[in-house]
């Protein structure tokens, strides 16, 4: 099978913009990218449009927003509170469609407050909304595993689905080992409505680091994701301080398709 294999922009986080990374990920040959849109001022359409058209031949499979600027928000009891952060999803969505994405990576409830109370079946009929909303834009509505997030243990995903039929799923390692559970687990639950898989890996000590520097076997993660008839993007999301020089992050995704290239 043909592995669709990227970078996601978060990677860069706080050493270059987007409007850098996506050029740099053009130059390296980068084909797939996801875009983590940081500001309120990057989840304009226009700002969107003048990223596509630096954007060279880089596909951008999704985007991210800084999840405790509006996702919580649209759970919100208050209605002016939840149309507020309608209003910015609406933003963020459009900007999504001018980059080319179909696939939202989305965090939504933050589990931060003391007070949080989960109500599972209410979720799920909220994030049946919100879905409808992101598909009116062309995108979809694509729940990832988050330790501090609603999707925090493995079940979760399968509660939502029930009223959410459509709704995908992202893969994050290095979010499943943070949470204590087996990745094993959350891609048995998500199956073939995954469309995202965020790779990391991890070194003998426990240190996380980039793809190809540690222990995690992706050999059998792409194993496992030609089992369940996976067609979405594998893209390396690290935080940036778990590398030194950038050109580190393009040997990182050599080193990851030649694990695909094993497992085509």
């Amino acid at each position: 099978m043909e592995w669709k294999l990227g970078i996601s922009t978060a990677s860069l986080f706080l050493r270059v913009n987007n409007e850098e990374a996506l050029p740099l990920f053009a130059k390296w040959g980068v084909p797939y990218a996801e875009v983590f849109l940081t500001s309120f001022s990057e989840y304009e359409p226009a700002f969107a449009s003048a990223l596509a058209a630096e954007r060279g031949d880089v596909r951008v499979h999704s985007v991210h927003v800084l999840n405790t600027q509006y996702e919580p928000q649209l759970y919100a009891e208050h209605p002016r509170v939840r149309g507020d952060a309608c209003a910015w999803l609406d933003r963020a969505m459009a900007s999504a469609r001018n980059l080319g994405a179909e696939n939202y990576t989305f965090h939504g409830i933050a589990r931060l407050k003391r007070t949080f109370r989960e109500n599972l079946p209410r979720s799920a009929a909220q994030t049946q909304t919100i879905f409808e909303r992101c598909r009116a834009f062309g995108v979809r509505l694509c729940y990832e595993n988050v330790e501090w997030a609603l999707y925090s243990r493995p079940g979760v995903f399968r509660e939502l689905k029930k009223g959410c039929p459509g709704l995908g799923g992202v893969l994050d390692i290095k979010q499943a080992r943070i949470s204590g559970f087996d990745w094993r687990e959350y891609l048995a639950e998500m199956g073939s409505d995954l469309a995202t898989v965020h790779v990391s890996d991890v070194d003998a000590d426990g240190k996380m680091c980039l793809p190809g520097r540690g222990v995690f076997p992706f050999d059998e993660l792409f194993s496992r994701l030609r089992d369940v008839g996976f067609s979405g993007a594998v893209l390396i999301e690290n935080y940036s301080r778990d590398y030194g020089e950038m050109e580190e992050l393009r040997a990182s995704l050599d080193f990851l398709a030649s694990a695909a290239a094993r497992n085509a």
